[in-house]
């Protein structure tokens, strides 16, 4: 089933198509439109139903390969009880989400929270629309709606024998009024058949077959191409360019400065655009950062780490860790260090607008779709009723495309030529130089121990970057970025600790260098869980303590960190003896609502040569609507972690960023891979995400396990730039 786009198609226009007057039906929440009252007649938003039994169900979030397009229609399906067969899905834009009042609720997509945020009220759409069907059916035979039920979207009079589809009944089901959300009662997952099943996802087959567009592969009449060039330097402004030879150029149609930092060449195809702008003389104003080098840059951040400065915040203690440690009769310290890392996309960033004085419409592949709305708007110089944007399928993610720079980069270009579509597109080199990109840090790690070797405090200096400094300034609290503590915070649903600690103190010193950051898959978990993980291996290690033992020990009051990371030590065999010349290592965490744990098998050969045998991976995620999807994220998930802890690091040099394409950003190829066998074990009671959480387990798992087959400890990544041969 393919997702249905919607280009240059205004509301009025796209709710009379798939409205109630079509013979359809429309359910979600009831949303008064008073301002719409020329319209065909509705109910809501989430699902229509056409006469022909296609049920079309409406997906706010937004499809990156992640799989939610086709969970989230598997719990509307679930409680609308169609049949799935018959079930194809279309985004709503925002344009028409902040028309309606916000009927679709958050557009959001990140930080694995597709599901897990929306999956109530989404049920309840599906549950409604069954209601009103059920409802019309019994009003059509004129009979009590209790004696009749429904299943694959066909509905019985149970007494009679009747029988009756939901396209049949749709037209007369959108008359009614929708029952009171808040009444609605959902069905107990112990019940689902089409949720909690290993269903095919709905954009696989376009896909695969090459049939699926993305933002790229818009094309709209009468439309322009445009590359361009920002500044190599963050904070540089253009100074200067010479257009006239490149506007002789054949298919040149315009050169535009774009913002204070970028100039865009706009012509007929994409490489005239980016040929033109390559020869375009453009003299840059480096502005204050020009001379920064990454030895700058890792020297500002490791200052952080002298605990003579104060820490800018404190994000889990309890007792007196650092008198705790003074007092031990041992002690043990070490320093660790993380990498700007790039989101790497496989489709760079693009977007393709049409401006006008009264309209600005735009065609993006994006994680958030009011934001985009609210950025059009905003570079526009219009309304937010005035704009409207039509998401794309994203050809990755990963959290690049949360931000809208891009997006407003093409507005721009296109208000330098009204009426004109503008399809902007981000060379390779320009998406790897102007990221916002996983942020640097580095920790400094320093426990007590007591003569049997158990942990009587321990303490974690944190210093680095902080991303909401950068993109969500707002979001702070008194100056404290809290997203730091990502798998370290004392309780909460989202990424909480797994270990008890007599002492603890936890802390950041907070270093933002001229280079942005931002949410990057698995965002702060993922060096966080290198520190504690590998940190806790070495205490293990030093005191001749078995490394799952000794966090056995510490996670008596954490029974689901406990229970994922048993489940792994169980299914790799831990305690008996591994393969020839194959070692192990563990790690847990929880991050995005969800626990995991990882067992990595590796081996390093005389010359350090790393292979990675095997993964086992155990997931519990509360309630698992598509456990093959979940398998599918787990393996990509270290697809992701492993390609960052072998390859993944941004440095700079004269204030910009030195990689610029694949040959000198690799990432992980089918030969690094390993085979990765998924624990699916969810326990019900909450709702996790699984799109990250997996990631932040890969590095700390293998780093564990190369310690155990060499003696020596890798504290700083990426691997490709440590000496692996044995100690």
């Amino acid at each position: 089933m393919s997702t249905v786009q919607h280009e240059g198609v205004t509301r009025r226009s796209f709710l009379a198509s798939t409205g109630a007057a079509a013979g359809g039906l429309m359910v979600g929440f009831h949303v008064p439109l008073a301002q719409a009252a020329d319209l065909p007649p509705e109910i809501n938003a989430w699902v229509v139903v056409k006469p022909d039994d296609t049920v079309v169900i409406r997906i706010a979030r937004s499809e990156m390969g992640q799989g939610t397009l086709t969970g989230l229609a598997q719990l509307v399906a679930e409680e609308l009880d169609c049949n799935w067969r018959r079930v194809t899905t279309e985004y709503p834009t925002p344009g028409q989400n902040l028309k309606r009042q916000r009927v679709w609720g958050n557009f959001s997509t990140g930080g694995s929270r597709g599901i897990r945020e929306s999956h109530d009220y989404v049920r309840k759409g599906g549950a409604m629309a069954r209601m009103m069907l059920l409802q019309a059916a019994a009003e059509g035979w004129g009979v009590p709606v209790a004696e009749c039920s429904v299943a694959r979207g066909v509905i019985t009079h149970t007494p009679s024998g009747r029988k009756t589809l939901y396209g049949r009944v749709a037209a007369a089901a959108s008359k009614l009024t929708p029952p009171d959300p808040a009444s609605v009662v959902l069905k107990d997952p112990k019940d689902w058949k089409i949720a909690g099943q290993r269903m095919l996802r709905l954009d696989t087959f376009r896909k695969t077959t090459g049939q699926q567009d993305y933002g790229m592969d818009l094309q709209l009449p009468g439309m322009l191409n445009a590359a361009i060039k920002d500044c190599p330097v963050f904070g540089g402004t253009v100074k200067s360019f010479n257009a006239a030879p490149v506007m002789r150029r054949a298919g040149v149609r315009k050169v535009v400065q774009v913002g204070p930092s970028a100039v865009a060449v706009v012509a007929t195809t994409w490489w005239t655009a980016k040929t033109a702008l390559d020869a375009l003389q453009i003299e840059w104003d480096y502005g204050p950062h020009a001379a920064v080098s990454q030895a700058d840059i890792h020297a500002m951040v490791r200052g952080g780490l002298d605990l003579s400065v104060p820490a800018t915040s404190v994000g889990n203690s309890n007792g007196d860790a650092v008198a705790a440690i003074t007092a031990a009769p041992r002690r043990i310290e070490a320093i660790y260090g993380y990498p700007y890392q790039n989101h790497a996309c496989m489709e760079p960033m693009n977007a393709t607008a049409r401006w006008t004085a009264e309209r600005c419409e735009v065609w993006v592949g994006t994680q958030n779709g009011e934001a985009a709305l609210a950025a059009t708007a905003e570079a526009a110089g219009l309304p937010a009723a005035q704009c409207e944007v039509y998401k794309q399928l994203l050809g990755g993610g990963f959290g690049r495309r949360g931000r809208s720079d891009y997006i407003t980069q093409a507005v721009q270009v296109a208000k330098s030529m009204p009426g004109t579509p503008i399809k902007l597109i981000w060379s390779r080199e320009e998406d790897m130089q102007h990221c916002f990109f996983h942020p640097i840090t580095a920790a400094k790690l320093s426990a007590g121990l007591d003569e049997q070797g158990n942990i009587t405090g321990l303490h974690m200096r944190i210093a680095g970057q902080s991303i909401l400094a950068t993109v969500a300034p707002q979001a702070m609290r008194d100056g404290k970025d809290m997203v730091v503590y990502q798998g370290l915070n004392p309780s909460g649903p989202e990424a909480s600790i797994g270990y008890s600690f007599p002492h603890l103190l936890i802390e950041h010193a907070m270093r933002n260098p001229h280079v942005p950051a931002g949410f990057w898959r698995g965002v702060n978990l993922n060096q966080n869980a290198i520190y504690l993980e590998c940190f806790l291996d070495e205490i293990a290690h030093t005191t001749g303590q078995d490394p799952l033992a000794l966090r056995r020990k510490l996670m008596g009051n954490h029974p689901k960190h406990l229970a994922v990371l048993d489940a792994v030590a169980a299914r790799v065999g831990w305690g008996s003896p591994a393969p020839a010349g194959v070692y192990r290592g563990l790690a847990q965490t929880m991050g995005f609502g969800s626990y995991v744990a990882a067992c990595a098998e590796v081996s390093v050969s005389a010359e350090g040569k790393l292979k990675i045998h095997r993964i086992v991976a155990a997931t519990d995620c509360g309630h698992a609507v598509n456990p093959q999807q979940i398998e599918a994220q787990v393996e990509g998930s270290f697809v992701y972690g492993l390609s960052a802890a072998l390859f993944g690091e941004i440095t700079v040099k004269d204030g910009a960023v030195e990689q610029k394409n694949f040959d000198t950003y690799p990432v992980l190829r089918l030969a690094d891979m390993p085979p990765v066998e998924t624990i699916v074990m969810p326990s019900g009671g909450f709702w996790g995400g699984v799109g990250e959480p997996t990631i932040a387990v890969a590095a700390p798992a293998v780093l564990n396990a190369i310690f155990a087959a060499t003696g020596k400890r890798i504290r700083e990544l990426p691997l490709k730039s440590q000496d692996l041969k044995r100690a």
